[in-house]
């Protein structure tokens, strides 16, 4: 691709195909998340099971995509992009067709987290791929296009989920994913261009088999804990102080490991390197996308609650009232991202974020005689501010890392989110649950969602200044505007303190 091609931020056919055949394999993960959450009762009754156990279905998908991402960070890198998404797919494919064969609730279990596996390679993978192939000067536009699958994915499988399950028989939840898994195979077959592993098998980057060891059940332990409040309805039970507990000590136990590896040199570095926040931008832009998982899930959540034991709708008709959120946020985010590669982040951002808090406030109003227009209403305009807000953010973390920090910031972006989601449902499930009636604790979750989105307007302002087209320099950065998290000297792989642009 030509410079000027590069500078003018277009987006050519060729990267055109490459987003949408890799949206389409990341929308598979995705959907998947939230799709067979709403079936658990079907499930139950269909495997002869208990609530709590079937449970565990969703809760080992969501443990093994957790446990999956830091391995994708070193894996992208030893074996190609293209080679992993091509296995991720493969995997998930497997994984989906198993489960839709699964004959009780163990195997299910298992199947699911098999599943888990595959979406665990192509979540991060999504990032990666996308952020590589746009470059710096497209980072904002390609982000928003990718915003468009991270909105709509937990509208959609609350709705796919419902539909399927009232039409068909559960199994189907699973079995629809493999001809669309198969097809995403093909396409990126295809579409994918060769990228060579960036060391060959001999003298390539071993593996931080220790870091991989603590940060992966670390991360993972801590989702378990929020899952497991949000199950028993409290914090202080075995169930979830006790994998809180785990992944505190583990992590702890990974930054430690991490910093002396920092200092043995670039011969063995960490799975991901901790100096990473020394940079104000990518810190910023990685908190700020684990709070809007924190507001966006508990909005996920919250609503539809409203919608069934205040209106008493249906699953599926609670999860049509949701999809303006979704399809709000996938509305923005491309316009979002189109804008924040001309005219920076941070106002973008602050103004979605101003708007999101207007809208979680005025939501804190409804009530039993609320009619459902006016909510559907509030979450269009709730999915369009969290989309200004999200997309120019993510652009943001792009046009500052390094071509080589690509594949971890990606990790801990989405890592983080994750984290954001879960906690999200865990505190607004406590919140209802310790409420006087539904209602109290439908307010009660946006007056929160609106106290999250006012540390999330206090730290906008640390998100990096617009990029000034430039001479490109090493690595594919322009030099000015928007600086890179951190510069990789010769023989350094450790990061420097970038110095963020005032211009904002």
């Amino acid at each position: 691709m030509s410079s000027d091609t590069e500078s003018s931020g277009r987006l050519g056919a060729p990267l055109l195909r490459l987003i949408a055949v890799v949206l389409l394999g990341g929308l598979l993960g995705i959907l998947n998340s939230t799709m067979a959450a709403v079936a658990t009762p079907t499930l139950a009754d269909s495997l002869n099971a208990s609530l709590s156990t079937v449970g565990w279905a969703s809760t080992g998908f969501l443990l093994a995509v957790t446990a999956t991402i830091p391995f994708t960070t070193w894996a992208v890198d030893r074996f190609g992009g293209r080679r992993l998404w091509l296995i991720g797919l493969a995997i998930f494919v497997a994984g989906s067709l198993a489960s839709g064969l699964a004959w009780n609730v163990g195997s299910l279990i298992a199947f699911r987290a098999l599943q888990g596996v595959g979406a665990g390679l192509l979540d991060p993978l999504v990032l990666i791929l996308l952020a590589r192939a746009a470059g710096p000067a497209r980072a904002g536009r390609v982000m928003g296009l990718m915003g468009v699958v991270l909105a709509l994915g937990p509208a959609l499988g609350p709705v796919s989920g419902g539909a399927v399950t009232e039409a068909l028989s559960w199994r189907w939840m699973f079995l629809l994913s493999v001809p669309v898994g198969l097809i995403a195979l093909v396409l990126a077959r295809r579409t994918l261009p060769a990228d060579p592993p960036t060391a060959d098998a001999g003298g390539g980057v071993r593996l931080d088999v220790l870091g991989l060891a603590l940060l992966a059940p670390g991360f993972a332990g801590l989702v378990l804990a929020l899952s497991q409040t949000a199950e028993q309805g409290t914090a202080l039970t075995w169930h979830a102080w006790l994998p809180l507990l785990a992944g505190a000590v583990l992590l702890l136990g990974y930054g430690a490991h991490a910093a002396r590896l920092g200092r043995t040199g670039p011969a063995r570095p960490p799975l991901i390197d901790l100096g990473l926040f020394r940079s104000r931008g990518f810190s910023a832009s990685v908190t700020i996308m684990g709070l809007s998982g924190l507001v966006n899930f508990a909005a996920f959540f919250a609503l539809p609650l409203y919608y069934q034991q205040v209106h008493g709708h249906g699953v599926l008709a609670a999860g049509l009232l949701m999809a303006p959120v979704g399809v709000g946020g996938s509305l923005a985010m491309p316009v979002a991202g189109r804008l924040s590669d001309r005219l920076g982040s941070r106002g973008l951002a602050a103004g979605g974020a101003a708007a999101a808090a207007l809208c979680t406030l005025a939501l804190t109003r409804v009530d039993a005689g609320t009619a459902e227009l006016w909510p559907a209403a509030g979450g269009l305009l709730l999915g369009v501010s969290l989309g200004f807000m999200a997309a120019p953010t993510m652009g943001s973390l792009y046009r500052t890392l390094p071509a080589e920090r690509v594949a971890q910031g990606s990790s801990v972006l989405y890592m983080l989110n994750q984290l954001g989601a879960a906690l999200g449902v865990a505190v607004v499930t406590l919140v209802v649950q310790t409420s006087d009636n539904v209602i109290d604790g439908v307010h009660r979750s946006f007056w929160l969602a609106s106290g999250v989105l006012l540390v999330i307007l206090l730290t906008i302002p640390l998100l990096p200044g617009p990029a000034r087209r430039s001479t490109p320099v090493a690595g594919g950065e322009p030099a000015g505007g928007e600086p890179a998290v951190g510069e990789v000297g010769a023989g350094q792989g450790t990061l420097g303190q970038g110095t963020p642009n005032a211009a904002g």
